[in-house]
């Protein structure tokens, strides 16, 4: 019996180091994760921040299934500024169309969480620490940053946060030691004043303020309105295991369906090498995301009828009769892309987090809020102007969400928590996460860090082919080529491929992973 008995693994590792300090002291998965949250916030501006949205899973002990909190915002009340757009806006103002509902959701959580105790001082403290006192710029924010400093519609709140490093009028560089003071305070005046303040008072009227000088049609009432629900996790029973996602508006439903495809495939086919898992979860892939048409929005916009039935058995073998083992098909479809953070958290008290939070493209929409110090997502990308599609603009609808955090409850007892960022690619790397630890034998080291794929369009490039790390690309070319996969090899650990991470909770063992494409940390520790 290990005398471990807490984990923590973010990618970052400042973010690591609070919630596992948070865990050490007694403290719960979910009061830890806060923290990591708001730490990473201030770290990672580009992969998420506190003007983003979030997603939960929480599985205590004793409970059959996990709690699921959806932080996702709502479209503006008022859309009217759109009617002349042929297509979303992708930065500045009106790209920020939906509510943030990170902060909601962390409310939710704590809420939820019957062991929580600490108060929000002591929870916040280190991301406050971290802004006011500063960090040093990791080359992934530099990357970020320079990608925005050519954006045309970012404000001068955000050029000031990131793109004047040091009053030397350029982008953050990687060893820079960044302050942001504003961010501090923000984290501060909650810490006093309590969450509901960044959804309304004259903190929030300084955002909406912001948001109005950009263009946005978010209204005060709008952020008010922000709510995070506690939902029904989506549910897939396989042979030994159950596995738990998101519901709409997320792709949770793809990341299950992919698995379900791949669960029959593997009892229909001998399946040995790294070419044909790669092959079939490519393939388990494009079957699923086929269907996206009508299962991929907010859940009052879905078919009811394939929504229900999507993880169904009929369903799964319908899809899996749809992969043919030898030749890859075709894939015409354009992929969403986006950056986040995957953070995963257990406690002495048996409590396991799967959690993810984002603004979506990198810094989201380049709208930053001037006293706040963050920026606002653009997550209403994901909408359309076209009045055919699913996912049209609305009033008051939630975009379809790329983000979904994953969780794994076998029938032996293990608990596997994972998720990873990296937009449509999280389906695929959650596939490859979790084939390679259930049913390859792998660590869950690696699984998380062996050479990895991603089908479709990643931020900036226009190809929608498969990209292969190049390890990887060495040893499956030729099969690749057999079968008809249209790939390219790319520089190994590249960012890319997202940032993964997972924690193995067992009766004798209490492991954790990071991603070495991430600047994380895993973590397991002896709580106090």
């Amino acid at each position: 019996m290990s005398d471990q008995n807490i984990a923590f693994t973010a990618p970052h590792w400042a973010a690591s180091e609070a919630g596992v300090e948070v865990l050490k002291e007694g403290g719960t998965a979910t009061e830890a994760m806060v923290a990591a949250a708001a730490v990473i916030s201030v770290v990672y501006p580009h992969m998420n921040s506190i003007g983003g949205d979030g997603f939960w899973l929480i599985d205590n002990p004793n409970e059959k299934t996990p709690i699921a909190i959806d932080a996702c915002g709502r479209s503006a009340s008022n859309i009217g500024a759109y009617k002349n757009h042929s297509q979303m806006p992708s930065r500045g103002g009106l790209s920020a169309v939906t509510q943030a509902g990170t902060v909601r959701g962390w409310q939710q959580a704590l809420a939820n969480d019957k062991n929580a105790k600490l108060p929000l001082s002591r929870i916040l403290e280190p991301a406050i620490s971290w802004a006011r006192n500063g960090f040093v710029v990791s080359a992934s924010l530099q990357a970020g940053c320079e990608k925005l400093a050519s954006v045309a519609e970012t404000n001068q709140a955000f050029k000031s946060l990131y793109l004047n490093s040091n009053n030397q009028g350029k982008p953050l560089q990687a060893g820079d030691n960044y302050f942001n003071p504003k961010l501090a305070s923000t984290f501060e005046y909650l810490a006093t004043h309590g969450l509901d303040a960044f959804y309304q008072g004259e903190l929030a009227d300084s955002f909406v303020q912001d948001l109005a000088a950009a263009g946005s049609q978010l209204t005060r009432e709008d952020l008010a309105n922000t709510a995070a629900d506690v939902v029904t996790p989506l549910i897939l029973s396989i042979n030994g295991a159950t596995c738990f996602n998101l519901p709409a508006p997320t792709q949770g439903i793809h990341s299950l369906q992919i698995i379900g495809v791949l669960d029959k495939l593997k009892q229909q086919h001998n399946i040995t090498t790294e070419a044909d898992w790669l092959h079939l979860i490519v393939e388990a892939t494009k079957q699923s995301f086929s269907k996206r048409g009508t299962l991929w929005a907010d859940k009052t916009a879905v078919v009811s009828d394939a929504y229900n039935d999507a993880l169904t058995e009929n369903t799964l073998n319908t899809l899996a009769k749809g992969v043919d083992i030898k030749q890859a098909k075709t894939w015409p479809y354009d992929a969403e892309p986006g950056d986040t953070v995957w953070m995963g958290a257990k406690d002495k008290y048996g409590q396991l987090v799967s959690f993810i939070q984002s603004v979506y493209w990198e810094f989201g929409s380049g709208v930053a809020m001037s006293e706040g110090g963050f920026s606002w997502n653009n997550r209403g990308l994901s909408f359309s102007l076209q009045n055919s599609d699913i996912n049209v603009l609305a009033a008051n609808k939630k975009p379809a969400h790329t983000l979904n955090p994953a969780m794994a409850k076998f029938d032996d007892g293990r608990r596997l928590s994972y998720g990873t960022m990296g937009g449509e690619g999280q389906p695929q790397t959650q596939a490859a996460i979790f084939t390679g630890y259930a049913w390859r034998n792998k660590s869950i080291e690696k699984a998380v860090a062996d050479p990895r794929w991603l089908l479709g369009r990643t931020w900036g490039e226009d190809s929608t082919n498969l990209k292969v790390e190049k390890a990887l690309a060495d040893q499956v070319s030729d099969e690749l080529n057999a079968r008809g996969h249209d790939w390219q090899s790319v520089d190994d650990n590249n960012e890319m491929m997202g940032h993964a991470g997972a924690i193995l909770d067992a009766s004798n063992t209490l492991e954790a992973a990071t991603d070495p494409r991430s600047d994380g940390k895993a973590i397991v520790a002896k709580a106090v």
